[in-house]
């Protein structure tokens, strides 16, 4: 993989970037036991000095389940018969993947409750205790 992944104003060097062709699942005929189709995509996340480290957190996050011990994230790709295709689909997995984690969550703004919602939840309540009340019965 000789050029680099670029997203959005950041560049990932092809040097944190491995991958290697390994034999599809699936149907394929008699092809499927000769080629060499399917893609993993390595990115050494732990590594890279493309990413901020508040980037590389989201990142981690939202692709816990793709990276293993040493901080690699794997991305797999077989949608078509096709290796270059397989990696192209890879490359644009994890591009999107680096997109999302690039924008970071809007902080909360806590908020109050409005004065409707209030007399409605005080209303409600008042409701079921009378209703609850009516069962009980009284002694006379």
């Amino acid at each position: 993989m000789a050029e680099p992944l670029v997203i959005d104003s950041v560049v990932i060097p092809a040097s944190d970037l491995t991958w290697v062709a390994v034999r599809a699942s699936g149907p394929g005929g008699q092809n499927v036991n000769k080629v060499s189709s399917k893609v993993e995509l390595r990115f050494a996340l732990a590594t890279t000095g493309a990413l901020d480290a508040g980037t590389k957190r989201r990142l981690a996050t939202l692709a816990r389940s793709r990276i293993d011990r040493d901080g690699t994230l794997l991305i797999v790709s077989q949608k078509t018969r096709d290796q270059q295709r397989n990696l192209e689909d890879a490359r644009d997995k994890l591009a999107a993947l680096v997109r999302t984690a690039l924008t970071p969550p809007t902080p909360r703004r806590p908020t109050r409750p409005t004065f409707g919602s209030k007399r409605r939840r005080l209303d409600d309540k008042r409701r079921v205790g009378e209703k609850k009340a009516a069962r009980r019965g009284g002694d006379d």
